[in-house]
């Protein structure tokens, strides 16, 4: 057998099996942008750096449990926009969907839209002038089926994580705020 240390140098060889010396030095805080975190409040650039990876991991989340359902090839906009559609059985309007999802591109939600209807999951109407989306049974089953799934995998290991339920949703009110926090110095940057 050969020795995997061959043909390094002695003090290659020994650093790469040693242990460190002590204690690790405090690294912190993580985030992807040390330029942005050396202004006044870096534990922001730290939860920006968290909304990034966790919003990467539910879109994937979102797309795969939809294909477990049943419906593959579906955008994370979709997803969502399929749920809201099926939230409280009742008809959306395009701009339903773009307020309380906060999308700001009307043509992305209205091409989800079409392609939910051409899948059979939801089927537009009309309330006066305005375009309405409205959930199939087809569409209702999915979510249900995207339900138990999420159940099974995802709500069971965060359980056991052992999180109290109105921490998240202090969690999720704080998230709330800083959206609009968020959309405040947008339009601030538009301005400029």
């Amino acid at each position: 057998m050969r020795n995997p240390t061959a043909g390094r140098s002695k003090a290659a060889a020994q650093s790469a099996t040693a242990q460190p010396a002590g204690p690790v030095a405090q690294v912190g805080p993580i985030v992807s942008a040390a330029h942005l975190a050396s202004g006044k409040l870096p534990a922001l650039s730290e939860l920006e750096f968290a909304l990034n990876v966790a919003t990467n991991a539910y879109h994937r989340w979102m797309v795969r449990c939809m294909a477990a359902a049943g419906v593959g090839g579906l955008a994370p906009v979709d997803v969502q926009i399929l749920h809201h559609v099926n939230h409280r059985g009742r008809d959306k309007t395009l701009a339903d969907l773009c307020l309380v999802l906060n999308i700001e591109d009307t043509h992305l939600v209205n091409y989800a839209i079409k392609k939910l209807a051409g899948l059979g999951l939801a089927r537009a109407g009309r309330r006066g002038k305005e375009k309405t989306v409205a959930i199939t049974d087809e569409g209702a089953a999915v979510c249900q089926r995207y339900h138990e799934i999420r159940e099974a995998l995802l709500i069971r290991g965060v359980s056991a994580l052992g999180f109290d339920g109105a921490e998240v949703a202090r969690l999720a009110g704080l998230l709330r705020a800083l959206s609009g926090q968020y959309d405040q110095a947008a339009r601030g940057a538009a301005s400029l």
